[in-house]
């Protein structure tokens, strides 16, 4: 993965740790080690953001920078969240997350359900993530660039067993891929045992060629066109063909108009949820 997604791991755990402010039915996700695994001037946003009137502002400001990113990013998080936990319920012993970030659901769900978890991530952001929430012994931190890496024989490496059933969760990764390293995954993906579980978030192709910024021009720019950092869209369309070449079945393919059915009506709240991402739910038959 280029080095400069290394440098965006905090934004998404910046709106996982705001939320928690929200009281229980209103918040959009669940995630109280949020705080814990950001750098100290992001924690101190975050935490300052248990004032509603900054809480409010903060939201506002990150919309208008990219309008329905806030409702997005929680709203996957929390999708993959229940994905995570029904796989655990399904005798799924086995999560690797492919860049993982600063996300905390190894630590907080895979782990103390007695499962394994291999994170994998730039070697960057594999440091930050020992340095802010130590070792656990059920929890795997795994150098990779997916461009450049062998992911398969750094996973086998660190006691990765390849016939295990296993959940992959990919979030926020796709775009930031080439191509090569796109499907260099997608390889490793098709050796995954029968019974495996895959959950992945993707940005459209019409987002990254800009034939529709869906109302998101600005990010389109900083991303796309200004520091090149998304590469990778994907046309709803062919998502079930593109799974079906590497082995599995799409079981959905989910983005705003159901994340705000499921998830942004129960609290009330008036939350935009970016169109321009999709989150897919696979499994392997």
């Amino acid at each position: 993965m280029v080095s400069g997604a290394a440098g965006t791991a905090a934004g998404p755990m910046v709106i996982a740790a705001v939320e928690q402010h929200y009281p229980p039915g209103r918040r959009l996700l669940d995630d109280p080690l949020a705080g814990s695994v950001l750098p100290p001037v992001s924690r101190w946003v975050a935490g300052s953001a248990r004032h509603p009137v900054l809480r409010e502002w903060l939201i506002r400001l990150f919309e208008g920078a990219a309008p329905g990113v806030w409702g997005g990013v929680a709203c996957r998080k929390r999708y993959i969240d229940e994905q995570v936990v029904r796989a655990l319920g399904d005798g799924i012993g086995c999560a690797v997350v492919l860049g993982s970030g600063l996300d905390t659901r190894a630590h907080r769900l895979v782990a103390p359900a007695g499962a394994s978890a291999f994170e994998v991530d730039l070697a960057a952001n594999v440091d930050r993530k020992r340095r802010r929430l130590g070792a656990c012994e059920r929890v795997t931190l795994v150098p990779v660039d997916f461009d450049t890496g062998d992911l398969g024989a750094a996973l086998v490496a660190r006691g990765h067993r390849v016939g295990q059933r296993c959940l992959f969760v990919w979030e926020g990764v796709t775009q930031y891929l080439t191509e090569e390293g796109f499907r260099r995954t997608f390889d490793f993906l098709a050796g995954a045992a029968p019974g495996s579980r895959l959950v992945f978030t993707y940005v459209r192709h019409d987002f990254i060629d800009g034939s529709d910024a869906h109302g998101a021009a600005a990010p389109h720019h900083r991303f796309v066109t200004r520091q090149r950092l998304w590469r990778i869209g994907l046309r709803p369309r062919d998502v079930g063909a593109l799974l079906a070449r590497y082995g599995w079945w799409k079981v959905e393919d989910v983005g705003a108009e159901e994340f705000r059915a499921r998830y942004v009506r129960p609290t009330g709240r008036e939350v935009p949820v970016s169109p321009w991402e999709r989150t897919v739910l696979a499994e392997k038959p």
